[in-house]
């Protein structure tokens, strides 16, 4: 397989320079995996939407660019639309619920808002609902700030269209996104109640922290156990991890971490990762619980990966 061009620090010792077009890809890279990425919700399809970016700019007369950014960004666009309507047929198939990949990130991310709300689970979940056009343009507009023009040749769509998807996506986010975006502080703090809750097995406390409506999503890709649809409500919620996590209380440890751009929790069982568990938090109390347990959805938990925007 051929690899994307990675940065290297070699300290000054000599390397050679890169040629314009490597050059031009590493400055933008992690601007074009966050772009596919929010795009596909799956790391590895980042990854691989990269590999096929760098593989057609590699091929591109340079002298004919006029805007290098901007056509990275439209080769990126169309590679992640391509794979995303793979991706929906694959969905259809999948075991259970599908929850998006989660990243470990710095917690610098958090300090950028919107780029840190875009990337959340739950918002996640909400680009999801969109269709493929619709998602390419709410990111590029909304997370990205592209121009209409830029964003038209992207989906090959006209700008006026363009204009048009992007004012039926942002209505269809707004009706199903959260009522305002919980400062770090706030979802920290109520992981915080929740790891005390659940190490010391107070169930009280869990009810506490729990949301009345709160909704639990597990996602073991057919490979790890996990819920095969949501569960609702803090009584079910409380007692279904109350009683799942005693059983192995002894082995189990809950480390805090930054995934997504937000404070979430790492599950391991008997020293090995077991759970990524995310949070939605609205008036201090948890309101979703994102629980990813399935293994090929957590090589993304061993290093840090950089969002831009």
């Amino acid at each position: 397989m051929v690899g994307t061009p990675q940065t290297a620090a070699d300290g000054g010792r000599g390397a050679e320079l890169p040629d314009p077009a490597t050059e031009a890809f590493l400055a933008h890279r992690n601007l074009l995996f966050t772009v596919a990425y929010e795009m596909l919700g799956s790391a590895a399809d980042a990854e691989d939407v990269l590999q096929e970016t760098w593989l057609r700019w590699a091929g591109v007369e340079l002298g004919t660019v006029r805007d290098r950014r901007a056509y990275l960004v439209r080769i990126t666009t169309r590679q992640a639309l391509a794979r995303l309507r793979t991706l929906g047929r694959r969905k259809e198939s999948y075991v259970g619920p599908w929850l998006p990949e989660p990243l470990l990130t710095a917690p610098d991310v958090a300090e950028d808002v919107a780029l840190a709300d875009s990337v959340s689970m739950a918002m996640l979940l909400v680009l999801e609902t969109l269709a493929p056009t619709e998602r390419a343009v709410f990111v590029l507009r909304e997370v990205f700030d592209l121009g209409y023009d830029e964003i038209a040749e992207a989906v090959d769509k006209s700008p006026a269209a363009v204009r048009q998807i992007a004012h039926r996506a942002r209505a269809h986010v707004a009706a199903r996104r959260p009522r305002r975006v919980v400062p770090a502080v706030e979802t920290r703090n109520a992981l915080d109640a929740f790891q005390r809750a659940v190490e010391t097995g107070d169930l009280q406390r869990l009810f506490d922290i729990l949301a009345p409506d709160v909704v639990l999503l597990g996602d073991g890709g057919g490979v790890r156990q996990a819920v095969l649809r949501p569960i609702v409500g803090a009584d079910k919620v409380a007692r279904l991890l109350a009683g799942g996590w005693s059983r192995g209380a002894h082995l189990l440890s809950l480390r805090p971490a930054h995934v997504n751009g937000s404070p979430a929790l790492i599950v391991r069982l008997d020293g090995e990762l077991d759970t990524v568990l995310a949070v939605r938090v609205d008036d201090g109390r948890i309101t979703g619980l994102y629980a990813v347990r399935n293994p090929e959805k957590l090589s993304h938990m061993t290093r840090e990966t950089v969002l831009s925007r």
